[in-house]
């Protein structure tokens, strides 16, 4: 299979060249999210078995203040790449988010539910979930959480760099959801696009997330705990940590389909956590 991947240097791009080193992968140099024509040329170009969208504008709360440029990097770009992928038989796996949902509540997301996103940043991601829709070619949509590596900025890279800092943190504990190793998103990715080939009756959206979920607060303590950091961890609420963007309270996601049509189980976060402290050399 020849694959292609729109992404190079982003977590989930760089755990697929880890995995999947003979596909071609595409920087901003070559594909700019932000000419959409020219991410179609590039999958013309190469006619690929399958295309992997791992690239995205992320900067949540600078979204805020350019909703513009990241509505063209999360929401047109990826409806480009999904209408050639669909026009060229190609199955097209696409990487969202659960900030689409409103982000209220207790009760984990499905697949189906109605979506209400918060703020910019999931906007632009819906935006791109229904383009690719649209499309009508054979894709899967993967929303997934609170992505997480040894590479690039992240939770856990940020936890351990505070926590060699300071005796003590505050942390926000009302946020519940399931963190995930990008490894995992990868090997996901890599499962959807293959068994789309075969069968792209499986076209649809799914989520995937690391399990159980917790707190952002129980996330930091466990990262402390793996990794022998002396920092003591306070629970505080969001409204004590005001951000540009509003951030969803419950981002649980419900991944009962992704087992079913895929055969690919929510992954244990705790042991993730540990692979990336020893990729770091971090762990104790």
């Amino acid at each position: 299979m020849t694959l292609l991947v729109f992404g190079r240097t982003g977590q989930v791009a760089l755990e697929l060249q880890a995995r999947s080193p003979d596909a071609i992968f595409l920087g901003r140099e070559q594909a700019d999210l932000t000419d959409p024509d020219a991410c179609a040329a590039m999958i013309h170009k190469y006619a690929p078995s399958a295309v992997i969208n791992a690239a995205a504008y992320t900067a949540v709360d600078r979204a805020e203040e350019d909703e513009a440029t990241t509505l063209a990097v999360n929401g047109i770009a990826p409806g480009a790449m999904a209408q050639v992928c669909a026009e060229l038989g190609v199955p097209f796996v696409h990487i969202s988010t659960d900030y689409v949902f409103a982000g209220d509540g207790d009760t984990p997301w499905t697949p189906n539910d109605a979506v209400s996103p918060p703020n910019a940043y999931g906007r632009t991601k819906l935006a791109g979930e229904d383009r690719v829709r649209a499309a009508g070619g054979a894709y899967a949509i993967l929303r997934t959480s609170w992505v997480v590596s040894a590479h690039g900025n992240n939770f856990v890279k940020t936890m351990l760099r505070l926590g060699a800092e300071r005796d003590k943190l505050t942390i926000v504990a009302d946020q519940i959801g399931g963190p995930t190793p990008a490894g995992a998103i990868a090997e996901a990715c890599l499962s959807i696009a293959d068994q789309l080939c075969a069968q792209p009756d499986r076209a649809g959206t799914y989520h995937f997330s690391g399990a159980p979920d917790t707190s952002w607060a129980d996330f930091a303590r466990e990262i402390f705990a793996q990794s022998g950091t002396e920092c003591e961890v306070e629970d505080i609420p969001t409204t004590a940590f005001p951000t540009p963007a509003t951030r969803p309270l419950n981002s649980r996601l419900d991944c009962t389909t992704t087992q079913q049509v895929f055969g690919i189980a929510r992954p244990k976060w705790r042991d993730g956590l540990s692979a990336i402290l020893t990729q770091l050399g971090a762990r104790t």
